[in-house]
Formats: C-alpha cells, structure tokens, sequence
C-alpha cells in the first residue's frame, strides 16, 4: 500500500502579535528526503531526483539551506535542514525536518510551496504520533504521555506527561499482561494437552497468579493521583457566615472571583477558580456560610457546600479570629461528616482585629492570618503544598492511573479476573482470563494471541 508523505507546522503557527524567532516544519513518509532536496535544490525539480542527488545532506546531519519555491525557483528563506533514514526516525518512517525564521510571510510562503509541489500532503491531527504508534515506536500510553505533555500547565503535571511518556504505564501494564499470559499458558496448557507431563501444582499457581492481578488492578483502581493531577486537587473552603471565605478565595486567586460583603449569607452558590499550587492544580471552591436559616435559596446553598466539602481532597475551615472562634471550631468539626487532621486544616482569619491583649499564637490547631492584609499567606501557602504533596505521594511506588479509557479497561479486566478465579470449569476460567488480558492490551494497543504459544512451548517443552 502506498503511505502518502504528510507535512505540517511542528512550532505555533505565527501570528502579527506574536511573530516566532524560528518555525520548524515537519515531513514524514517515503518521499520526504525527496521533497526536501526539491526544496533546497531548486533544479533538482525540473531533472528528477535519486537517492544519491548531492543535494540531499548525510541523514541525522542538520546543514545549512535556502529554501526555494520548486516551481519559480524564487528563494524563501535560510535556514537548517535535517533528514532521518527509516526505522530511524521518530514515526520510523522517512522524515524531514525545516528549521525557518518564525515570521508568517516566511512560513505561509513555505507550506504553499509544499502544498504546490504535490508530492506531499497537510498531516491530520496526530497523524505523526499515530504513525510513531503503527511503527511500534511508542504505545497509546505514551502517546497520550506526548498529548498531556503539551497540554500541561503545571510543573506535577508536567512531570506526571513526562513520566508516561518515558513508558512508566507502559512497563506496568506489561508485567501484568506477561504475568496474565503466563496464568493463561499454564490454564491451556492443561486443557490442549492433557496427557503431557506438565508442572505439579499448576492449579495453585494458575490460582496464585490470577489472585495477585486482581489485588494489583484492584491497588491502580483505587489510586486517585492521576485524575487529581488531570483534573486539579478539590480544596473547600467551608466556615460560618462573615468569617471570610470569599476573601480568602480572592486573596488566593489574586483577583476579585468572588463577591465579598458584610451582609451574611452573600455567597449562595460554589465559586470555583483553578489555581497552581507549588506545580499542582489546585479547584478551590468558595461555599456558602455553614448556618440554619429559613431562607430556601440558602439552604441549597450550604446543601451544596456540605456536599462539596465531602467530595474535596482537602478542605479549609476558616473562622473569625475575632469572635467565638473556638466555640465555632467545635461546632463545625462535630457537624462535618469526617475530620482528617492530615486533609483538614483550620485557618483563623481576621487576627488583625483580634484583641491586642489575646493575640492567636501559631500552632497546630490553626493557621493565623489576615486576608486584608494578606499576613499568614505565605505559612498557609506552604501548609496547603505540604498537603497536597503528602496526599499526592499516596501510592507513589506505580504510576497513577490517568485516563478514564484506562480505567474502564481495567475495571473490565478486574471482573474478568474475579470471574476467573470462581469459575466452575477450567475452559471457563481460560475464556475470562484472556478477556481480562484482552483488556489490558487494549490500554497500550498490544494484544498478540501469538505469544501465547511463545509463552506454552518455552514453559512446558510440549512434545519432547
């Protein structure tokens, strides 16, 4: 079959406000070294070309080019140019690459001229990274690592895309399916060959090897980092009416998100700005006044907030370090549906109108500050990252699970698994056991039924 050569702009594409310094397009397919000469060698076009055209520089060597339009010969621009030989390439195909100044003239010019030259065409999205894929050089976790690598804003994030794609999810996923294919060679070793001499006590570790997949899909399920990271750490701020949540939302954003008043019960609803927090990010939500009231609207305004504050990761009380604010402590702790001291942190507000003569002393019990005056920021900020942090190292010996494609996947294979180990025949077991690993492979894009075999004959020397 032929595979068209594609192209497209790797770099932003320029724009009149923002002109880039250097732009680099991107070729991949059979014909890109070819395309690049006609490019740089403006004769090359009109005489044909070989692979032993002088033009075309020694591969994996960036050389200086001026590039041409290969139909009027004009010259476009100077710059670098750079081919790759397949499989040697990162989409192990044949690839080229045009490093140009980043000025729209210079890259509009340079995409028409491979568009006219017709050797070639506009890649789709993700075109190179599907093809890397079909070309074995990176699994779908990877890829989807290289995507959230682009689209990370935060440093946790970054690092999480970078992991992934350095296959930390991709070397997981395969202990397990080597570990499932194993169980499963033992499980149709007994059923195909019934009359060879295999390994006593094949039973327990068919057993054994299906009980230690389930517990290790079930641990990856349970871990909550990699959606926390994808989606952002939820922190609540819960407290009474005018003990100033809203100001410690704006104080927090840096900007005025939400409505601040003296009147109680102005916040109705849950206010929500997305924060980085120390490279984590962070949805803070503001609530409603935690207070009996008559009102409906605010009644389903501090519904809302007892449900938000049960569903964060980590949550602040704040109180008006003015007033009865122990007493309020107290109360609210008992009313709140679960206290963790590790995810719960009290921040006494308002000590800028404490009583001189009882100042609030830092401790462990409270956090002092004012969100006037922004005293006490920096000792809170510190806390809420040591939290985050220590909620985010929760797990940390396996990369998280981050995708909800994965997620369902691994749930499916975690029913298979459970099916298996109760299944009254061992044909039935076999069948839930290659479902389960079914699944998996579906995670990295790898389900080969040949290893199987690989796998049968190297364990039990069938037929000696």
């Amino acid at each position: 079959m032929d595979v068209a050569t594609i192209y497209a702009l790797g770099t932003p594409t320029p724009s009149r406000a923002r002109p880039g310094a250097l732009s680099v397009i991107r070729l991949s397919g059979p014909r890109a070294p070819e395309v690049l000469v006609f490019l740089t060698e403006p004769r090359a076009f009109q005489r044909g070309h070989s692979a032993r055209d002088p033009a075309l520089p020694e591969p994996r060597r960036m050389v200086v080019r001026t590039l041409y339009d290969p139909l009027s010969g004009e010259a476009i621009d100077r710059g670098l140019a750079v081919w790759f030989e397949a499989p040697n390439s990162e989409t192990g195909e044949m690839m080229a690459e045009l490093h140009l100044h980043g000025g729209r003239a210079v890259v509009g010019a340079a995409l028409e001229a491979l568009r006219r030259l017709d050797l070639c065409r506009l890649a789709e999205p993700g075109e190179f990274t599907r093809r890397a894929f079909e070309h074995n050089k990176l699994d779908l976790t990877e890829a989807e690592g290289i995507a959230d690598l682009v689209a990370a804003e935060t440093e946790q994030q970054r690092r999480l895309a970078l992991q992934q794609m350095d296959g930390a999810l991709h070397r997981l996923y395969e202990d397990w399916r080597t570990l499932g294919l194993a169980t499963l060679a033992h499980l149709e070793a007994a059923i195909d060959f019934p009359d060879e001499d295999l390994p006593p006590g094949i039973a327990n570790q068919v057993r054994d090897g299906a009980t230690q997949l389930q517990a290790e899909i079930a641990a990856h399920l349970s871990d909550r980092r990699g959606e926390r990271l994808r989606e952002g750490l939820h922190i609540a701020i819960i407290g009474p009416p005018n003990a100033g949540k809203s100001s410690l939302l704006n104080l927090l954003a840096r900007r005025d998100a939400a409505i601040v008043s003296e009147t109680a019960g102005t916040t109705r609803d849950v206010i929500e700005v997305h924060l980085d927090l120390g490279g984590w990010p962070v949805v803070l939500a503001d609530t409603a006044g935690l207070r009996e009231s008559r009102d409906a609207i605010e009644q389903e305004g501090v519904r809302r907030a007892r449900a938000r504050a049960t569903e964060a990761d980590l949550r602040l009380l704040v109180l008006d370090a003015s007033g009865d604010w122990q007493g309020a402590r107290r109360d609210l702790i008992a009313a709140t549906e679960r206290w963790d001291p590790a995810r719960d942190i009290v921040v006494l507000n308002k000590i800028d109108l404490a009583p001189v003569l009882a100042p609030v002393q830092p401790g462990p019990e409270a956090v002092p500050l004012s969100a006037t005056s922004g005293e006490g920021l920096p000792e809170l900020l510190a806390l809420l990252e040591r939290s985050a942090g220590l909620l985010m190292e929760e797990g940390a010996a396996q990369p998280p699970l981050t995708r909800a494609r994965h997620r369902e996947a691994l749930v499916e294979a975690h029913a298979a698994l459970g099916r298996a180990l109760v299944a009254p025949e061992v044909a039935l077991a076999a069948e839930d056991l290659r479902l389960a690993l079914r699944a998996i492979g579906r995670i990295t894009g790898t389900v080969r039924v040949e290893e199987l075999l690989d796998v049968i004959f190297r364990d039990f020397c069938i037929g000696k």
